[in-house]
């Protein structure tokens, strides 16, 4: 890596700006113990419903059972992007090569690597919402970020990412981060190994067909419109007037969490809070947290991705209007 990159990560992912004191030291330290077991058992569930999504589709194929064998695929991709996105905060695994190993494997999926994002990621965390924050200015410009938006428009632009027409847009935003790209020549080596045996093994053996069926196109369309729905829920339409509410917590129904936000990603606002604490516990945490002001007052819970989340696009408020521009 770059000497610019390898400080980034070693700077860590905690916010620049000064956190209430919701919890005590203790209270913290409980709250981020690493649960492997949990780990490793969500990683091979989400694993198991890809594979059994293929078998299924493949032994009693229709169009109808494909298109469920994508949505499927899909969400359980961005499953493995959750529990990815916690082993970049190390929180997969006590042993870091081990955690370290684990998260690029599941890293492959999504197309990213995690060392990358944990290069952008705790920038992300360090310049939340800020000129300097990578993630905001990914999408500086993007029309379908720019709110307030009423709900058919915000709907429209989840459909264009659900039928593929922004596959590269989204693609290209990610990876053309210097920093997602900078990491170490090792992993490189061995992600372009990977994809290159898959590409070629996939020819030579006849089963490239089900690599485009069950991977791209899931990747491309289903995967990605529920990346765009969790961006928006994560920090658009928000006050932006003080840490707890720059993110996002989004109560939902299961069917809701299981499609776009599984193994704790509703609870953001919380995650950005307290990084250190693993997905497994955030629901406990938020639970918590609502009994201790100023947070019941002040954060940003919404209830429901396809109700208050669109109607927050909706009603955003002039200082969100100002945020967004600036």
């Amino acid at each position: 890596m770059t000497d610019a990159v390898a400080r980034s990560a070693k700077l860590g992912d905690s916010c620049l700006r000064d956190i209430p004191r919701l919890l005590s030291k203790e209270e913290i330290r409980n709250f981020s113990q690493i649960d492997s077991v949990k780990f490793t058992s969500a990683t091979v569930l989400e694993l198991s419903l890809i594979a059994a999504a293929v078998w299924i589709s493949e032994t009693w194929w229709s169009p109808l059972i494909y298109a469920l064998a994508v949505i499927v695929i899909g969400s359980r991709i961005n499953g493995l992007g959750g529990l990815m996105h916690d082993a970049a905060h190390y929180r997969g695994y006590t042993d870091r090569q081990i955690n370290d190993f684990i998260g690029e494997i599941i890293a492959l999926p999504t197309s990213a690597s995690m060392a990358g994002y944990r290069n952008s990621h705790f920038a992300h965390h360090r310049e939340l919402n800020s000129e300097n924050d990578p993630d905001r200015q990914r999408n500086v410009g993007l029309k379908e970020y720019e709110f307030p938006a009423p709900p058919s428009s915000v709907l429209m632009h989840i459909m264009q990412y659900l039928s593929g027409l922004k596959f590269a847009t989204a693609v290209a935003g990610f990876h053309k981060n210097k920093d997602t790209r900078d990491i170490a020549a090792a992993v490189a080596r061995a992600r372009l190994f990977f994809f290159a045996a898959l590409i070629v093994s996939s020819i030579v053996l006849g089963f490239w067909k089900l690599i485009l069926l069950y991977w791209i196109v899931p990747l491309m369309t289903v995967f990605l419109a529920i990346r765009y729905i969790r961006s928006v829920a994560e920090h658009y339409a928000v006050e932006h007037e003080n840490v707890l509410n720059e993110s996002r917590t989004v109560m939902a129904p299961i069917w809701e969490l299981w499609l776009i936000a599984p193994w704790g990603l509703n609870y953001h606002l919380e995650h950005h809070l307290f990084p250190s604490v693993p997905c497994f516990r955030l629901a406990e945490l938020h639970r918590l947290l609502m009994t201790r002001d100023p947070y019941p007052e002040m954060a940003h819970v919404t209830h429901g991705y396809f109700s208050g989340l669109l109607r927050d696009c909706a009603s955003t408020c002039p200082t969100e209007v100002a945020a967004s521009t600036s």
